[in-house]
C-alpha cells in the first residue's frame, strides 16, 4: 500500500497553501494496492514535533475500500461524499487543520490504514478513540511525511 500527495513528496516542504500561512486546506492524497480484506481505511496526520505532545490535524475513518483519493480541500463535514467520516483535530475542529508550527521545521505524518472492519464511530471521534478501535485489525499501514515551517 502506498500513500502519497501530487504536491509534495515523503520528506518534502508541504507547500503554504495547505497551512495556516496560506488557505488552510487539504491536501490531495492518493493511494493503491490496498489488502484485498480491507474493510475500510483509516487517514491520521499528526505532528509528532509540536510542543509538549504529538498534535493531531486530521483524521478521516471508514472511507470505503474502493475510494483511492481524497481531493483537495475536503469540506470540514461529518461525512465526506465517498462516505468517508471525519473526526475531531487538535485544534477542536471537524475535519482538516493545516501545519501551523509556533517555531522551527516540523514533521507531519500522513499514515493510512488498511483495517478489516467497519468502525462505525460516530462524527467526531478523537484520534485515540480511533487508535483504540483499530488495534489488532490494522493489515497494512503506510505513511508519509511533509515538513513545513511558518513563512514569517
Amino acid at each position: 500500500m502506498k500513500l502519497k500527495s501530487s504536491t509534495f513528496t515523503d520528506n518534502g516542504l508541504i507547500p503554504a497553501q495547505y497551512t495556516c500561512d496560506g488557505v488552510n486546506i487539504s491536501p490531495p492524497l492518493s493511494w493503491d494496492e490496498i489488502p484485498l480484506e480491507t474493510q475500510s481505511l483509516v487517514l491520521i496526520v499528526d505532528d509528532p514535533d509540536a510542543p509538549g505532545e504529538k498534535f493531531v490535524h486530521w483524521v478521516v475513518y471508514d472511507i470505503p475500500p474502493t475510494v483511492r483519493e481524497l481531493t483537495a480541500q475536503i469540506p470540514a463535514t461529518k461525512n465526506l461524499i465517498n462516505g468517508g467520516t471525519q473526526g475531531k483535530n487538535d485544534f477542536g475542529n471537524l475535519g482538516y487543520g493545516g501545519p501551523c508550527p509556533p517555531s522551527g521545521t516540523h514533521r507531519y505524518f500522513f499514515q493510512l490504514y488498511a483495517v478489516d472492519k467497519k468502525l462505525s464511530l460516530a462524527a467526531g471521534a478523537s484520534e485515540s478513540q480511533i487508535i483504540t478501535a483499530i488495534d489488532g485489525h490494522v493489515l497494512e499501514k503506510s505513511e508519509f511525511i511533509g515538513r513545513y515551517k511558518r513563512q514569517r
